[in-house]
């Protein structure tokens, strides 16, 4: 078994001190000793409740002891038939059977074999009585008002503590305060009465409850006469009684509790107060309890002796008692006589010494009884101690010290046991123990030896005793090993010696690597409301790692796991996470890593940023016209240096409540002269900001106002808003409330042409703007602003250039020529207006244009104008995104600030032809393996004469890379297919095919497809009855795996336009000539074999109920169902009817896959054939399909193909 045996600091010192202090000599039992009690009881109370009471007296000895007791210093029976004695053992158990009373008293043990008697404590055995008021008549009391009054109690006397309640017969207290008090012994003292005390149940209750025990006086009345004539009289006191005198003393034991009370009677009612004379009452021990009344000190001490007085007093006089208060104590061991073990012929000496108030008295007693009457030779006896020398055998024996005084008794058992005996080793042998690296080593080898005997360890390989600072044997034998290292590992053995001979045994010890810890981050730095997140990274030995415990404290107090009611703290073994941390967050959190060897703590400051704390304390001084010094108080910054202050003031020009921005200050400061504006009355308030953000505003600042001035600057921004010809409305920015330094704001306008030797007009407005008619159109003029107001006006203003209003310009430019640089661009040029014809600022020249036909049909397009302007003076532009091969009209325009003026003539001319767009789309629709063919859609726009396609291909592979490109010429336009052959088998090709004019081929449309192997059928031929000339619209691609509904419109067959449906599964590639056999899987054909094995008793079936019920023609049952839509539904099924005398289409069903053989029950997808119209083929059969003016059939394809198909619906 592995044992702790590593530790630090107070665990090793604490070991040490154990290790110095401990006796070796610890008696074993398989030794002959006097007796020793090891239990006894105290003081034992006869509970009426319990079922039985226990008297314990436990020893131990060798020979094993004998008991028994004394009663009130006689003999006690324990044969008593009314006890239950235990065996080996001297308890014994009192029943309670209702005659417990005659066993109360006090009893004693005596423990005893041939070497000695132990003696016991007294043991009190107390058999309570129940308390209970005496039955007796009360008679009333009556007094006059004013008067006072003592409402006895006189409690029955029982098992302390006793509670003393008084309540009326509803068992609601009676109101204790200044004037009426209850005294310790339970009485009811008035100092003076009043009308309101009169009642008839007064009752006392007495409490008992160790008894579990109330009872209850019988009521008493009072009452209260009233009277016109209450007299006021000086204090007298009640408690302690005058009969007491003025002097009285009061006994306490030392640690209890002192109460001493004062009670007077007097009106107006008496104020009790206390003090100790020659001294201080003791502080923080001393309580005033009940208005006064009590004087209550706690944990009384010798020092709490001497004489305290209570004075009580009202404004008619005083009086005064003095307690004089005595501190004694029980006795209790100042040398407590000590048990020894002593070898033949040695000398030994047993103290006893006892302190208490009064002294105690000292007596011996030997094996029992006292030591007079049974002296040992040799002995020497005093008071204080008993010395022996040479001591025999014979003399062993137990000795008593009892010390005694009035407040109680203690007694001590000293054994003296004379042994010559070789060493005995009580540790085991071969024990096992471990520690870590680094930590102090003990192996243990407890002993007992007399004589005393030595101790010495040796390592077992090295047969020789163990040397040096770090080895230490203590006294009981333990071996310590300080500052282990690997090398101490091994085993151990020790040798324990005396007179008689020596005895040894062997330790084995294990040396563990210590445990290792690190709390990350260290000390991180944590905005309020963040989350903080910790780690311990722990590493141990591999035989303590079942053991390692780790956990988490702060300041020292440890967290409970997940402890917090909100889970705002979470710990996860190594992991602790704080959500919405606080400023209370803050502190030193440690992490603990604790194994069965040793321990080990690493730790991390936590600090909590916040925003700091409101400046306190606004400070205004050296007050000026401009100018102010604001001083303050900064507040905490919470753990983050403030930056800089922010001053923002509180104007009167201002809405109430509006703060704004007045200065910034360095965070350093507090101190700061602020500029002002003329007639404000301000306010100012300070905000702090760190780190992590702003303070909220200090309270704000004594207001200070600033005299009014002249303005110190003029309106900015200066301008003429869009107005009519010869008209100028003149605008400006108005100055701010703070800008206007006075009352009476005004602005001063004045306006003259520019660089006329005129004078200026002037206006003077009270608003922001002015309208002036002018006699010319957009002429220039000297405009000024200047603002004043009742006290001056402002600088000088500064003069800018306004025009008056712009009309529309009057002439249209004249287009010299449009040149067309391709088919979708043009250049225009024109000539400009005169600048007098213009009528204001030119802007810039407007081009329109619209399509007015297309060359290609000539047919007219209607009118749809675009627009194109071009800014400044110029007399040409670019117009893109025409559309080719058309007809255009244009006109251009000049404008201005008012606007557009009139259009020139519309100047006409045409786009040449362009590339098309690309195809609409292209699609494989028929591979086979050396050939295929694809269709296109026509481009959108053709942008010309359509001349025809090139198409071109070239082989890919699976990496992408292109083989050699081949092109054909198509000069078919209209004709949207083309068959290619010489292509390779089974082999990737991808396919471009551009649209051409004379003007060349536009962007190509590309697509991708594979050819099929050798042996593979070719696939995607359409149905003979299928338009593929005009407007086809492709079927996608379907997606592996999913299911689509394919509807074929047959066009003149058999003057019927049938619909076929049919689900048809996709799966695997894009192409089905990529395949592999699926004739080979083998679920293919175990499905194949299904099918055809429901289709022989599908048939077996039918055959059956034909004959039984004759023929049924599809044609009857067409009969029966001539609503087409009904039949639609009818004819989803697959191949429901079957007649002799319907007709199927010609040729056998052929599979989609290479070897799959023909069969009539087999689907097909219909093939694209490669003329414009045809009939089904032998490949494009389908089941079900039959003959008939008004007959439909319903398709199933049984492969899977990928391939898509322009149908035409």
């Amino acid at each position: 078994m592995e044992m702790l045996l590593g530790g630090r600091g107070l665990i090793v010192s604490l070991i040490c001190f154990l290790l110095k202090f401990s006796t070796a000599m610890e008696i074993p039992l398989s030794v002959q000793q006097v007796p020793t009690i090891i239990k006894q009881s105290k003081v034992q109370v006869a509970f009426p409740f319990d079922e039985y009471f226990q008297i314990e007296c436990e020893a131990k000895g060798n020979p094993e002891p004998t008991f028994m007791w004394t009663k009130d210093d006689k003999p006690f029976d324990l044969s008593d038939s009314r006890i239950i004695v235990s065996n080996n053992s001297g308890t014994f158990k009192i029943p309670n059977e209702g005659h417990i009373s005659h066993f109360q008293g006090k009893y004693r043990c005596f423990a005893s074999n041939k070497l000695g008697v132990a003696m016991s404590e007294e043991i009190e055995f107390i058999v309570p009585n129940v308390p209970k008021f005496p039955k007796e008549k009360i008679d009333p009391l009556e007094v006059e008002e004013g008067d006072p009054i003592v409402l006895p109690c006189n409690p029955p006397r029982g098992l302390p503590p006793l509670h003393i309640y008084w309540m009326n017969i509803e068992l609601e207290h009676i109101e204790q305060d200044e004037r009426v008090y209850m005294s310790q012994k339970g009485d009811l003292y008035f100092a003076n009465v009043e009308e309101k005390d009169s009642r008839n149940d007064y009752c006392c209750f007495a409490a008992f409850p160790r008894l579990r025990t109330i009872v209850q006086k019988m009521p008493m009345k009072l009452t209260v006469n009233s009277s016109n004539s209450i007299k006021q009289r000086k204090p007298r006191l009640l408690l302690p009684p005058t009969e007491r005198g003025s002097e009285s003393s009061v006994t306490i034991l030392k640690g209890d509790t002192l109460l001493l009370e004062c009670f007077a009677e007097g009106l107006p009612t008496p104020q009790v107060d206390w003090n100790k004379i020659g001294g201080d009452l003791p502080k923080g021990r001393e309580t005033r309890e009940n208005y006064g009344k009590t004087l209550k000190i706690e944990n009384v001490s010798y020092g709490d002796r001497g004489n305290y007085r209570c004075t009580a007093n009202n404004f008619l006089g005083s009086t005064t008692h003095d307690f004089h208060v005595i501190v004694e104590e029980p006795p209790r061991w100042a040398k407590k006589p000590q048990s020894g073990v002593y070898s033949t012929g040695s000398s030994g000496i047993l103290l006893c010494e006892a302190e208490g108030e009064p002294e105690p008295t000292i007596k011996w007693r030997v094996n029992g009884s006292p030591i007079d009457k049974n002296p040992f030779a040799g002995d020497v006896v005093s008071p204080g101690e008993i010395s022996f020398t040479n001591l025999q055998p014979n003399h062993t024996a137990v000795y008593q010290c009892e010390a005694s005084n009035v407040h109680g008794t203690i007694l001590a058992n000293a054994n003296i046991d004379v042994v010559d005996v070789r060493p005995l080793i009580q540790t085991e042998d071969e024990e096992n123990y471990a520690t870590v690296v680094g930590y102090s080593a003990f192996l243990h080898c407890e002993f007992f030896a007399s004589p005393e005997a030595t101790v010495s360890w040796q390592k077992v390989e090295e047969a020789k005793p163990l040397e040096g600072r770090r080895y230490h044997v203590h006294e009981n034998g333990t071996l310590q090993i300080n500052k282990t290292t690997e090398d101490d590992a091994g085993s151990y053995s020790c040798w324990v010696e005396n007179a008689k001979g020596k005895t040894a045994v062997t330790a084995n010890l294990d040396i563990r690597n210590a445990t290792k810890l690190q709390v990350a981050p260290k000390n991180p730095r944590v905005p309020r409301l963040h989350v903080l997140e910790l780690h311990c990274e722990s590493t141990c030995d591999l035989h303590l790692r079942q053991s390692l415990k780790l956990s988490w404290s702060k300041n020292g107090e440890a967290f409970e796991i997940n402890a917090t009611e909100d889970g705002r703290i979470i710990i996860d073994g190594a992991n602790l996470t704080i959500s919405n941390v606080t400023l209370e967050d803050q502190g030193i959190y440690s992490c603990s890593a604790q194994t069965a060897l040793d321990s080990v703590t690493d730790v991390t400051q936590v600090t909590v940023l916040d925003v700091p704390d409101p400046p306190e304390n606004l400070q205004l001084s050296e007050r000026q016209n401009r100018s102010v010094r604001l001083t303050w108080e900064a507040g905490d910054d919470h753990n983050s240096h403030i930056s800089e202050y922010i001053v923002e003031f509180e104007g009167n020009k201002e809405e109430p409540g509006r703060w704004e921005e007045l200065a910034r200050v360095q965070g350093k400061e507090t101190i700061v002269t602020l500029s002002l504006a003329p007639y404000v009355r301000y306010q100012f308030r300070v905000i702090a900001v760190n780190e992590v953000g702003r303070s909220r505003p200090s309270q704000p600042s004594d207001h200070h106002e600033t005299p009014p001035a002249a303005p110190d600057k003029n309106p900015q921004n200066i301008r003429v808003q869009a107005s009519q010809p010869k008209e100028m409305i003149i605008k400006w920015e108005p100055l701010k409330s703070m800008e206007q330094n006075g009352p009476g704001l005004e602005y001063r306008v004045t306006w003259k042409p520019q660089g006329a030797p005129v004078e200026w007009e002037e206006e003077t407005v009270t608003n922001h703007t002015l309208r002036v008619m002018t006699p010319t159109v957009y002429a220039p003029y000297d405009v000024q602003v200047q603002a004043i107001n009742h006290l001056g006006s402002g600088p000088e203003p500064q003069s800018v250039i306004l025009y008056s209003g712009e009309d529309y310009p009057d002439t249209a430019p004249v287009i010299h020529g449009v040149d067309v640089i391709n088919s979708t661009l043009v250049k225009v040029t024109w000539s400009t207006i005169p600048k007098d014809r213009v009528h204001g600022h030119l802007k810039g020249y407007q081009i329109n244009w619209w399509k007015t036909k297309s060359l290609l049909d000539g047919r007219a397009h209607p009118k749809e104008v675009n627009t194109l302007r071009f800014s400044g003076q110029r007399n040409y532009g670019m117009v893109p995104s025409l559309d080719a091969f058309s007809e255009f009209h244009l006109t251009v325009l000049a404008y201005n600030s008012k606007g557009a003026g009139p259009e020139s003539e519309p100047y006409i001319f045409q786009t040449p032809e362009g590339v098309p767009e690309q195809p609409a789309f292209l699609k494989v629709i028929k591979v086979d393996k050396d050939t295929a063919t694809l269709t296109w859609g026509l481009p959108k726009k053709l942008n010309g004469n359509l001349t025809g396609y090139l198409l071109q291909y070239q082989i890919i592979n699976d990496t992408y890379e292109l083989g050699e490109l081949n092109d054909i010429n198509i000069t078919t336009p209209f004709k949207p297919s083309w068959r290619l052959s010489n292509l390779n088998a089974t082999t990737k090709y991808k396919f471009y095919l551009r649209a051409c004019t004379s003007k060349g081929c536009g962007k190509p449309v590309t697509e991708e497809s594979s050819t099929l192997g050798e042996g593979g059928k070719s696939i995607g031929k359409i149905p003979e009855g299928v338009n593929l000339t005009q407007k086809t619209h492709p079927v996608e691609v379907f997606e592996p795996g999913a299911e689509h509904i394919v509807r074929l419109l047959t066009k003149n067959w058999v003057d019927n336009n049938s619909i076929f449906e049919d689900v048809i599964e996709t799966r695997g590639r894009e192409y089905a000539g990529l395949y592999d056999d699926i004739s080979t899987q083998g679920w293919f054909i175990g499905l194949m074999c299904a099918v055809a094995l429901l289709t022989l008793i599908l048939l077996t079936v039918c055959f059956v109920k034909r004959n039984r019920g004759g023929k049924y023609s599809v044609k009857e049952k067409e009969d029966l169902h001539p609503d087409p839509e009904v039949q639609s539904v009818k004819d989803e099924t697959f191949g429901e009817y079957s007649d002799s005398d319907e007709k199927p289409l010609k040729g056998s069903l052929r599979s989609l896959t290479r070897d799959m053989q023909a069969t009539e029950s087999a689907d097909s997808l219909v093939q694209y054939g490669e003329g414009d119209h045809g009939l089904f083929n032998e490949d494009g059969s389908f089941i079900g399909a039959y003959a008939g003016s008004k007959e439909k059939g319903s398709v199933e394809s049984n492969g899977s193909s990928t391939a898509t198909f322009p149908l035409r619906a």
